[in-house]
């Protein structure tokens, strides 16, 4: 069995570790694959690369029928303000290169696509206090980000209804791990300045738009969450949210990092105010249907963490 994998970054990486872990072949489509990276969270063997992006569609084509895959997971996109800062740029990759995924899921025969969205995709303007955010929330907003996400969405769900392949929509909350970010998470990029200028004795400079409260989510809990959705009978519904279940103010994080590195220190940059979100995902349906939960608090996945980082570390130095 083989699953091709658009973009070899945090949550494409954190899904092979699980696909490769029970014997299936990976391949990544990527135009700047890290070698440091995928060797540090993969190893050497198990999986191939096919350096190109997902606006290539006869060579996402080729691609599937060389290696007789049967399963697509799609991460590949810009993210949060890289998007915003170029909308062009944004709708070519994002909206694009979804299209050509779709066309390629269609022509090849594909059985399974799994979509990685966002709960960016809720149009949180329209919230009534903190009740759980469920999977029928209305989606769309004014970012481009969240706007570009639900439309990626519905041209899945028309093809999908169109041609008959099964789809399957993650709509993780902010997720965090040990990555290079290329794709532009903000939101994990602040994790790691945090949990490297702890190891450090440094200084982290933080956005003031990323002092929020927020939603967060342990890459390897997604990577289990994709493999479920990889491999789960088909379940009665396609989208879900996939989060810890609560919302996490700043000092939060910043007191999940101090409990392992007590001297950590911050300065917040002048900037965008941060918009707090109050409502948690509802996480039941994943529960029920794809038998997924989280494993990582935010205290033990900040643990996790920065075993990873050290690992890193060691890594570069040898």
């Amino acid at each position: 069995m083989t699953t091709v994998v658009t973009g070899a970054g945090l949550i494409g990486t954190a899904f092979a570790q699980n696909a490769l872990a029970r014997g299936e072949k990976v391949v990544f489509v990527d135009p700047e694959p890290r070698a440091d990276f995928l060797k540090l969270k993969l190893g050497e063997t198990g999986y191939a690369l096919a350096r190109y992006d997902v606006r290539d569609l006869p060579a996402l084509v080729a691609t599937i029928k060389e290696h007789g895959a049967t399963t697509v997971v799609h991460t590949a996109g810009l993210i949060g303000s890289r998007v915003q800062q170029s909308l062009n740029a944004g709708f070519d990759i994002n909206l694009g290169g979804t299209r050509n995924v779709a066309e390629a899921v269609r022509l090849t025969g594909v059985r399974r696509l799994v979509h990685i969205s966002t709960f960016g995709v809720y149009d949180r303007r329209r919230e009534a206090g903190n009740a759980p955010v469920a999977e029928d929330f209305v989606r769309g907003g004014a970012r481009a980000y969240g706007a570009f996400k639900a439309a990626k969405e519905l041209i899945l769900e028309a093809y999908a209804d169109a041609y008959k392949f099964e789809v399957i929509m993650l709509r993780p909350a902010n997720v965090f791990g040990l990555g290079h970010f290329w794709s532009g998470s903000s939101g994990g990029q602040k994790m790691q300045k945090l949990i490297e200028a702890g190891l450090d004795g440094a200084t982290a400079r933080i956005p003031s738009a990323e002092t929020m409260a927020n939603e967060y989510i342990y890459a390897k809990d997604v990577g289990h969450a994709v493999d479920a959705a990889a491999t789960a009978k088909r379940p009665p519904q396609i989208h879900f949210n996939i989060g810890n279940g609560y919302v996490s103010s700043f000092d939060d994080v910043l007191k999940a990092v101090r409990a392992l590195c007590p001297n950590v220190r911050y300065e917040v940059e002048a900037g965008e105010p941060p918009h707090s979100k109050t409502a948690p995902l509802d996480i039941s349906a994943a529960k029920r249907h794809l038998g997924w939960e989280p494993r990582f608090t935010l205290q033990s996945a900040f643990e996790d963490y920065l075993k990873d980082l050290r690992t890193a570390r060691a890594a570069a130095r040898a």
